[in-house]
């Protein structure tokens, strides 16, 4: 993945589901910091990004099996 720890104008919508879908694993879990090279900062709001299109059905809750 890209390292995007350097953009600071970078933002997660939660309408935008084909970004979000590139931090969460095969299982529906929100990748680790480690593995996405984000900001504490960045990678809280990608957590509140995720889990609000989980709650509207945008994204499943866990991977189809």
């Amino acid at each position: 993945m890209r390292r995007l720890k350097n953009d600071p104008d970078l933002y997660f919508d939660y309408r935008d589901v084909k970004t979000l879908q590139r931090y969460v694993d095969i299982y529906g879990r929100i990748e680790p910091v480690a593995k996405t090279g984000l900001s504490a900062k960045q990678q809280r709001q990608l957590a509140v990004a995720v889990k609000r299109a989980r709650h509207i059905a945008l994204m499943p809750f866990v991977a189809s099996a």
